[in-house]
């Protein structure tokens, strides 16, 4: 009996020893980060920073995960496919949260008003017109309006706005 539980404890041992061999199943980092953008979950499995805010070099996350060669070495290829927005130019791109944030980061509105980029209609705090600057697509924030200044095509922004 003292060599069959002996035998035992080797099997159970080389079996836990095994386990500890097998490569580990990638964690799942995908999370919602503040004002309902796309994030980065740090390890502590509470932190959610936003996608921006990754390969930024500035550690976010308390082991700085966020920062890691592994990470940002090959930007934007080696970072998971949710942190990134490829642009209408296929050798552009933004980080998922820039796209459908009001602002046209791509450089040609494709992050903001293409069928890709599927963002929503204007929202409360924005006002829809063609914009005449370059920084935005195809609505400006509402406080732009009626500040004596033409910011949309018909000078809607400061006649209706």
């Amino acid at each position: 009996s003292a060599l069959a539980l002996l035998v035992l404890a080797a099997a159970v041992a080389s079996a836990v020893a095994a386990l500890a061999l097998l490569p580990r199943a990638p964690v799942n980092r995908l999370c919602t980060a503040p004002n309902n953008r796309t994030g980065f979950l740090c390890d502590d499995r509470v932190t959610c920073v936003p996608a921006s805010w990754v390969c930024d070099r500035v550690s976010n996350c308390r082991n700085g995960e966020d920062e890691q060669e592994q990470l940002c070495g090959d930007l934007p290829h080696s970072l998971p496919g949710y942190l990134v927005f490829y642009c209408s130019n296929p050798r552009s791109w933004v980080y998922a949260d820039q796209r459908c944030n009001g602002m046209n980061d791509c450089g040609d509105c494709s992050d903001e008003s293409w069928s890709s980029a599927a963002c929503p209609p204007c929202g409360q705090d924005w006002w829809s017109c063609s914009p005449v600057h370059f920084e935005f697509c195809s609505c400006i924030p509402r406080r732009l309006c009626r500040d004596g200044i033409q910011h949309c095509l018909g000078w809607s922004d400061e006649f209706f706005c």
